[in-house]
């Protein structure tokens, strides 16, 4: 291989490296700014939907839900009767508003409207049968 050959690929490689770090750095203040939530489409009346809403009992490693989904211990969702399942709503509780989506469409318990994973009630600091406010997400 020629000296100069070897000069241009020595070149590009470096050319190559640097839009790397670039790219790098781009992605990565990216994923630091915050996520805007979806504005969701209003309930009648301009507001938000009210229901009772619980933690998820614990159910069976690896948990097949109704939706054909499988639960970890990670698992971000809600369970509700009637809504589809993939329906994309947004739960707000104690001043958290999240992003969710519906998982399951069998109630472990009764006496509420929405079961929420374990994870996700830990997010949103969701203990025992509570009040929340919920409308559907738009795109």
């Amino acid at each position: 291989m020629s000296a100069r050959v070897a000069q241009r690929l020595l070149s590009l490689a470096a050319v190559a490296l640097l839009a790397g770090l670039v790219a790098v750095a781009v992605v990565d203040r990216r994923r630091d700014e915050p996520v805007a939530a979806p504005q969701g489409a209003t309930a009648p009346g301009g507001g938000w939907y009210d229901a009772l809403a619980a933690p998820r009992p614990p159910g069976a490693d690896a948990e097949r839900t109704g939706c054909g989904l499988i639960l970890t211990t990670r698992s971000l969702g809600v369970t509700h009767p009637v809504l589809p399942c993939g329906a994309r709503i947004l739960i707000r509780y104690g001043g958290e508003t999240v992003l969710t989506q519906v998982i399951d469409d069998t109630l472990k318990e009764t006496g509420r409207q929405f079961e929420l994973t374990p994870a996700l009630a830990r997010l949103i600091g969701l203990d025992g049968t509570q009040s929340i406010e919920w409308r559907y997400a738009t795109r």
